[in-house]
C-alpha cells in the first residue's frame, strides 16, 4: 500500500505555476523547500491509499475556495522565505 499527501502534490505543481511570477525569487532547493514546508504546515494534509482518491481529493483541492487558500498561504511562504532566505542569498522583498 502506497500512502500519499496529496496537499504536498498539490502544493508543488501550484508553487511551480507561482514561481514565474517573482523573477526576484531565488528558487534554490533551500528556498523551495522552506515555501514548501511553510505551506504545508499551515494547510490540513489530505492522505490517500488509492488513486480513486487521489483523484476525488485533487478535485476537491481544486475547487476555488481551496485554491485560493493554497495561493494565499504560497505567497506569504515566497514573501517571508525572500525575506530571510536560509541559503545565503541577499534577502529581497516581493
Amino acid at each position: 500500500m502506497s500512502v500519499t499527501n496529496v496537499t504536498l502534490e498539490v502544493a508543488q505543481r501550484e508553487y511551480q505555476s507561482l514561481r514565474d511570477a517573482f523573477p526576484g525569487f531565488c528558487g534554490c532547493d533551500v528556498c523551495r523547500g522552506d515555501v514548501l514546508v511553510f505551506t504545508l504546515n499551515r494547510l490540513a494534509p489530505h492522505y490517500v491509499s488509492t488513486r480513486q482518491g487521489e483523484i476525488l481529493t485533487e478535485l476537491t483541492l481544486h475547487s476555488d475556495g481551496e485554491k485560493a487558500k493554497l495561493d494565499v498561504v504560497l505567497l506569504e511562504g515566497f514573501r517571508k522565505v525572500a525575506l530571510a532566505p536560509r541559503c545565503g542569498v541577499k534577502p529581497t522583498q516581493l
